[in-house]
């Protein structure tokens, strides 16, 4: 599902003016200590949606809008993660995500002189599902139940449940079998 955003226009304005609240937020739980209780509290400010007790965010915590970004129970969210949310980013139950992994649910238009008009595509990422370091997921892509995405891999296309992927464009390297 895309949907386009154009400068200027009534939404894009009411992005604006909770993107200007929610960057200070940010900040300012980025400067200092912060006990995992002060982190969740901020982050459900940024959001605006409970997080579960079970969730750990490690800081520095890092989005550009908030307010589209769904954290379900048991996640981890390592340092250094970019959560470019303003298409939604729906994030499963008991997932792991490393340092430095960056989700984006916003692309910009090809078209020259649309370039600055922004395309909306939602990103999902299922129960259980691990995002190795540095990562980026691409807008529009569904990560499966227990899926597995390498460290440094690009995802670009949807991943299976129960898949490895690596690599640029990232691609299945086997199937997860589970051991008895």
């Amino acid at each position: 599902m895309t949907k386009k955003m154009n400068l200027g226009t009534e939404a894009y304005d009411q992005v604006e003016k909770i993107n200007q609240i929610n960057q200070k937020l940010v900040q300012e739980l980025n400067t200092g200590a912060h006990e995992p209780n002060e982190i969740r509290q901020a982050v459900e400010k940024i959001t605006n949606e409970k997080i579960d007790s079970t969730t750990e965010i490690r800081l520095p915590f890092r989005t550009d809008f908030g307010r589209n970004l769904h954290i379900g129970k048991k996640v981890y969210i390592s340092s250094c993660s970019m959560f470019v949310d303003l298409g939604g980013i729906y994030i499963g139950d008991k997932v792991l995500i490393g340092p430095n992994a960056t989700i984006a649910s916003v692309n910009h238009q090809v078209q020259p002189s649309k370039r600055r008009h922004l395309e909306l595509k939602p990103v999902y990422i299922h129960d259980n599902a691990w995002l190795g370091a540095n990562v980026t997921i691409t807008p529009g892509t569904v990560i499966g139940e227990n899926a597995v995405v390498a460290a440094g891999a690009v995802v670009t296309r949807n991943v299976p449940a129960n898949t490895i992927v690596g690599g640029v464009p990232a691609s299945v390297i086997k199937t997860i079998k589970e051991k008895n």
